[in-house]
């Protein structure tokens, strides 16, 4: 069964025209100019800085230069003392601890480094993760009944747990003690637990935006601190806390959580730190997705690492992945990882499929009308796994938030992803169509529900009801953030590559993106790519000319050569090719003035 909120007559099935994107351009700071001398780097990068909220010289060093030892120090964390006491007293009785995980990246990387922490400290600890299509997100009654049976004394969640009150209560009355870490958003009652340990429950902790791979990772630290023999952790604790940087790196980067402040200074340090990292899963991740490990940025572990690691819960069990993560032998883990690639590529198949489908629904139900707010698409032929990964290609395309369920798991309740567009809060807007739901959670741009499949279609109604009386037509204009309008001869080759001292991107610390206006062509465009499908050229502003690419930009070719004179948004970066480097722009949009 396919649904959408708001279907149209067959009348209303006409396909969306592309949509003119909005262009905001960050003002102009009178303050660039002093920074840039107080920091010795351009005026056009102190504006970036600028943008991204550094607004004074301290601030400045402390994002261009992160240090490690610039980190919040891990006692600071909410909850984390009495948490550490906890674990200390279950490890010297020998009781049995689990750590249990979300099975995403985040959750998975975190559990890898409380297990190994608590593993090198001598613990009885076991992990467990939740399988995504039978058990779904979060701590869930069944499992909390088994590892009782099985012994488990002390349960610790990771990147999970805030919102679970009636699981942790069913974990008080089984005799187990409870500590939850986690960042998700709590609820209106908070889970009773042995200790929380959440960066939201003091406001004045300088980190509200720490992933779940952070938060373990300061419980780690701080466990590794209180153990320790002395001032400095004993050597194989100190070379895995290192290690763990990258393993929390990682999990923060997929998680596509705010990349300023300490969350950029454990990404950058954790990236840099992948080189030398003696876990065999990280060697063997690397290697078999086709990387070196060294320059390694937010790009390869989004785009390339993390897809492997996801894959393992999203085509058959996550756990899989931690054995990854924890893996003591290279061979095991060269096993893992060849295949987590495998899977990934059947993921991407699935994806494929799914998506070609869901669009073509769209079009024949004419859910891509102007009028419509949302997409919501039911189907019993799709992919659990994969259907948050469709939503967000949905999103891409149609600027809608989109919810896409899966039907056939089980007659009794279906499971669905829903994914927004920017200034949509999408978790407020399930909340308050929750009469239909069976469960549901998430952030404000993703969530998950549960829902009766005889529900959806009413759900559906009372989401695009919502949407219409909370999304307005500003929120429904795609947006290109412009960190500055600026003549192509500020372009220079120096200038480019002191942009890398900006990174890792991410959300909050978005690559760079610059427009210059009035430019022309140098030459005529030439159509590249296996399917032709992107769009070469040379243009001028007449104070410098630049190469560009456009990819699946084809179909700008006519209209440029149309078009005496054009705008065009980009990203610059420096192309290497047999040897010899130049300034090239990655373009993201070209405008023409009718």
């Amino acid at each position: 069964m396919q649904f959408s909120a708001g279907m149209q007559s067959a009348m209303s099935k006409r396909r969306r025209t592309a949509c003119r994107k909005q262009w905001i351009v960050n003002p102009l700071s009178k303050e660039a100019a002093a920074l840039a001398r107080s920091l010795n780097v351009s005026s056009l990068l102190a504006q970036i800085l600028i943008n991204r909220g550094v607004t004074d010289t301290q601030q400045g060093l402390e994002f261009l230069r992160p240090k490690l030892t610039s980190l919040i120090e891990p006692e600071k964390m909410p909850g984390v003392k009495p948490a550490v006491e906890i674990i200390a007293d279950a490890i010297g009785k020998k009781q049995k601890i689990t750590v249990y995980g979300d099975y995403d990246v985040d959750g998975i990387t975190g559990v890898s480094i409380l297990f190994e922490l608590l593993t090198l400290l001598g613990a009885d600890v076991d992990y467990y993760i939740p399988h995504r299509i039978d058990e779904g997100y979060g701590l869930n009654a069944d499992a909390v009944r088994s590892l009782a049976k099985a012994g488990t004394k002390l349960l610790i969640t990771v990147d999970c747990g805030i919102c679970a009150v009636e699981s942790a209560r069913l974990a008080e009355s089984l005799g187990l003690t409870i500590i939850i870490t986690d960042h998700h958003c709590p609820g209106q009652q908070m889970p009773k637990a042995a200790a929380i340990v959440h960066p939201v429950l003091d406001a004045a902790y300088r980190n509200q935006n720490s992933s779940g791979s952070m938060v373990a990772f300061k419980l780690a630290w701080a466990v590794a601190n209180h153990l320790a023999a002395g001032p400095k952790l004993e050597g194989r604790i100190r070379e895995f806390m290192i290690n763990a940087t990258s393993l929390a790196a990682i999990g923060t980067i997929a998680d596509v959580v705010d990349l300023r402040g300490e969350n950029r200074i454990l990404t950058s340090f954790g990236l840099k730190a992948i080189p030398s990292c003696r876990l065999p899963g990280i060697t063997a991740l690397i290697e078999t997705a086709g990387l070196s490990g060294q320059g390694l940025d937010s790009f390869h572990i989004g785009f390339r690492i993390a897809p492997m690691l996801n894959a393992a819960g999203r085509m058959g069990h996550a756990r899989l992945a931690v054995e990854l993560l924890t893996a003591q032998s290279d061979t095991k883990a060269i096993q893992i990882a060849g295949y987590l690639k495998t899977q990934n590529s059947q993921r991407q198949q699935c994806e494929r499929k799914i998506l070609e489908r869901a669009c073509e629904i769209i079009i024949e139900k004419g859910l891509n009308h102007p009028d419509n707010k949302t997409i919501v698409l039911a189907d019993d032929n799709w992919h659990t796994g994969v259907i948050g990964i469709v939503a967000s290609r949905i999103v891409d395309r149609f600027y809608r938030p989109t919810i896409m369920i899966n039907t056939s798991a089980d007659e009794q309740k279906a499971h669905g992803s829903a994914r927004s567009i920017p200034g949509f809060d999408i978790l407020s807007a399930i909340s308050a169509c929750s009469k239909h739901l069976i469960d549901f959670g998430g952030h404000r741009a993703a969530a998950g529900v549960t829902i009766k499949p005889e529900n959806v279609e009413k759900f559906a109604a009372d989401f695009e009801a919502y949407a219409n009386e909370n999304l307005s037509g500003e929120d429904r204009l795609a947006k290109l953030h412009i960190d500055a309008v600026a003549a192509l001869s500020e372009f220079k080759h120096q200038f480019v590559s002191q942009l890398r001292l900006l990174e890792p991107f991410g959300q909050g610390n978005p690559k760079p993106l610059f427009a210059t206006k009035g430019v022309r062509l140098c030459a005529p465009p030439r159509k590249v790519g296996a399917k032709a499908d992107h769009l070469q050229l040379a243009i001028t502003d007449n104070s410098n000319s630049i190469k560009c690419i456009g990819f699946r930009f084809a179909k700008y070719e006519k209209k440029v050569l149309d078009n005496e004179y054009f705008n065009v948004a980009y990203h610059p970066q420096i192309n290497t090719y047999k040897g010899s480097d130049s300034v090239e722009f990655v373009l993201e949009d070209i405008q023409f003035d009718d």
